[in-house]
């Protein structure tokens, strides 16, 4: 019994393996094992059955065929539609992740610099409007930009115009929800990069006789890379399959991989090819995300 009772101890007895189990069971379930069925649908052909595609393994007279088939992967490459989708996606989450990083720094950048007691307030100020229903605030940007919306109105009010400006149902109202809605995940990377600044390099640059704007481009810039990284991977990846916001404030101009994704699955109820689509989606993101790793244990080497 006291045999039996050591080998328990130590076989739950605390270690690095447990630690790592979980996490490992986390994404097995919830990653590797959609992964692997989203993948197994894309290899399947289109069928008139419920669900909309056959099997690949078919066991019939103690034979088991393996039917796989790639040419939802080759029917990518013929229609321009998914193309374009792809361009679309990557051309417009670029726009935005720019744009998130140009607005997000020096927001980022006077949170970081303001005092103590105020840092806690301009973070939540930043934060709270994710607080509240996503589709909300997309919607409140449909009243907003369209042609009887908040910014004509002011506009024809203030004599700038004479007609309505067309805002909403284009490109710019896209990139502005996105930008909107994901600038809070790039200022927050950002900030917690900042704080954590060594502020002496900055008074040895400020007593060598650098310039405030010098000494932030060659000391506070370079030093806060890694926010910038991080900052711009968690606005670029997401942004890249956006549904809501190109469904609501984009037009039919409007192309980008969510929403072809969408019509795919629901409205032809293709989905071999929407799974073939969601794969190719997943392994034009695996190269930022692989950069990123990259650069990351990189910084923990040095």
């Amino acid at each position: 019994m006291t045999n039996f009772t050591a080998r328990l101890q130590r076989l739950f007895k605390p270690s690095r393996g447990w630690v790592i189990a979980v996490p490992l069971l986390w994404l097995t379930l919830f990653f590797l094992l959609p992964f692997g069925i989203v993948l197994k649908i894309s290899l399947s052909e289109a069928a008139i059955s419920i669900p909309p595609y056959g099997p690949i393994f078919d066991y019939a007279n103690e034979t088991l065929n393996v039917i796989v088939t790639f040419s939802n992967y080759l029917f990518l490459t013929t229609d321009t539609l998914y193309v374009s989708a792809y361009w679309g996606s990557v051309k417009i989450a670029l726009l935005a992740t720019v744009l998130c990083l140009a607005i997000g720094y020096p927001m980022a950048y006077a949170m970081a610099r303001a005092p103590a007691h105020w840092q806690l307030v301009l973070l939540l100020l930043v934060m709270l409007p994710s607080w509240t229903s996503f589709l909300i605030r997309v919607y409140a940007w449909m009243g907003i930009l369209s042609n009887n919306g908040l910014v004509n109105n002011l506009l024809i009010w203030a004599g700038l115009i004479d007609s309505p400006i067309r805002m909403l149902n284009t490109n710019f109202a896209v990139i502005l929800g996105i930008v909107y809605a994901y600038l809070p995940f790039m200022v927050l990377p950002l900030y917690a990069n900042l704080t954590r600044l060594d502020t002496s390099l900055l008074e040895a640059a400020s007593d060598l006789g650098s310039r405030k704007f010098n000494t932030f481009l060659r000391v506070t810039l370079p030093l806060s890379k890694g926010g910038i990284i991080a900052g711009s991977m968690l606005v670029f990846i997401p942004a890249v399959g956006e549904y809501v916001i190109p469904e609501l404030l984009g037009g039919p101009n409007t192309v980008m991989i969510g929403k072809v994704l969408w019509e795919e699955f629901f409205h032809n109820r293709d989905w071999p090819v929407a799974s073939a689509l969601a794969m190719v989606m997943l392994a034009i993101l695996i190269v930022p995300i692989a950069l990123f790793h990259r650069y990351q244990s990189r910084e923990l080497e040095e």
